[in-house]
C-alpha cells in the first residue's frame, strides 16, 4: 500500500470515535503541538537535521534487508525511530527483532483483525481511557480480574487486544513521543484464574515487551491485588530484568501512590480519580469503534518477513 493510501486511511479513521464519560477516545493523527516537539527534542534528541539523517541511514540498512516487507515511508518508520531516540541502527535491529517475533509466534498476529477479536472488546478486559496525561502519555487498564472469563478469553487473546490497541496507538505521533502507562486491576483474580498462566506464555509476554515493544513504556501499574497475585507474577519474575523490573509498580489498594504517578483527571473514579467512567456495559459500543480499524489490519497483516520463493 502507498504511503499517500496509508495517510488516506489514517485520515478517514480519525472521524471514528467513541465516547465514553462524555468524552471521545478518537485516533490523534495530528501533528506534534509546541508541548511535544520541544518533549521530543528534549528526551528524543529530536532534531530536523538527525531526522533526516535518520531516516537515510535506516532506509539504507532496511533496504538490504532481504525478505522483510514493510512501508519505508517516515510516518511509518518515525514510529520505531522515536522509540529508539533516534538511532538508526538500534532502530534497525528493533524491527528485526518485532517481526522476527511476529514470525515466531503466530499464535499473537495470525489474522490480527477486531472481526476477529470481538469477544476482548465485548468483555471490557482492555480499555484505552480517553484522555491524555498531563506529559501526553496514553492510558490503558487491563481489568485481568473481575472481567475476565476464561472460558470465553484465552490469555492469547488479551495480548493479541493487546497488540491491536498497540498498533493503533503508535500510529499517533503524540503516543511516539511521550509513550504509554498501564494499568493491571487484579480485583477479582482467583485461584482459577492463574490455573491458566504458563512459564511458555509469560517468557513470550516478557521477550515482547524487553526486546520488541515498538512504543515507550513508561509504567505498568499494579493495583487491588491480592495474595494470589504473587501466583501469577511468580511465572514472569524469572524473565524480568533492567528497565521493566524498574517500571512496575505495585499499589495495591493505595488510590493515592497511584495518583502519584497518573493525572486525577485521567483515572476513573473507581481508582481514585475524576474521570466518570459509565458502570453499564459499553463493550459492543467498544467493538464498534474498533470494527473502523478492519481495513487498517487487513493491510498491515501483509507486513513482516515472507518466506523465500
Amino acid at each position: 500500500m502507498s504511503e499517500q493510501v496509508i495517510e488516506e486511511l489514517l485520515n478517514k479513521l480519525k472521524s471514528a470515535s467513541l465516547a465514553i464519560g462524555g468524552t471521545e477516545i478518537t485516533l490523534d493523527c495530528n501533528d506534534l503541538d509546541d508541548y511535544h516537539i520541544e518533549k521530543a527534542q528534549r528526551e528524543l534528541r529530536e532534531t530536523p537535521e538527525l531526522v533526516q539523517e535518520s531516516f537515510k541511514i535506516l532506509g539504507d540498512l532496511l533496504g538490504d534487508e532481504e525478505n522483510l516487507f514493510i512501508p519505508l515511508d517516515q510516518k511509518f518508520l518515525q514510529r520505531f525511530l522515536r522509540r529508539c531516540k533516534w538511532y538508526p541502527r538500534s532502530t534497525f535491529k528493533l524491527i528485526q527483532r518485532f517481526y522476527e517475533y511476529q514470525k515466531n509466534h503466530p499464535e499473537f498476529f495470525d489474522n490480527l483483525l477486531p472481526s476477529n477479536e470481538r469477544a476482548i472488546f465485548t468483555s471490557e478486559i482492555l480499555t484505552p481511557l480517553p484522555l491524555r496525561t498531563s506529559d501526553g502519555l496514553r492510558i490503558f487498564v487491563i481489568q485481568a480480574g473481575r472481567k475476565w472469563n476464561p472460558k470465553e478469553v484465552s490469555l492469547n487473546q488479551i495480548f493479541r487486544g493487546v497488540i491491536l490497541n498497540l498498533i493503533v496507538a503508535i500510529s499517533e505521533p503524540k503516543t511516539q513521543v511521550s509513550g504509554v502507562r498501564v494499568i493491571l486491576d487484579m480485583e477479582g483474580l482467583t485461584l482459577t484464574h492463574v490455573t491458566y498462566f504458563t512459564p511458555s506464555f509469560a517468557s513470550a509476554i516478557i521477550e515482547f515487551v524487553q526486546k520488541c515493544l515498538p512504543c515507550r513504556l513508561k509504567g505498568v501499574h499494579i493495583i487491588n491485588q491480592s495474595f494470589i497475585f504473587d501466583m501469577v507474577f511468580a511465572f514472569f519474575k524469572p524473565f524480568l530484568h533492567g528497565k521493566l523490573r524498574d517500571r512496575i509498580y505495585f499499589h495495591g489498594d493505595n488510590k493515592a501512590s497511584l495518583l502519584s504517578y497518573i493525572d486525577s483527571k485521567v483515572l476513573p473514579k473507581k481508582f481514585g480519580g475524576d474521570f466518570d467512567l459509565p458502570e453499564e456495559s459499553f463493550g459492543e459500543l467498544f467493538y464498534q469503534h474498533a470494527a473502523h480499524f478492519e481495513d487498517y489490519f487487513i493491510d498491515y497483516n501483509r507486513y513482516g518477513y515472507v518466506s523465500e520463493i
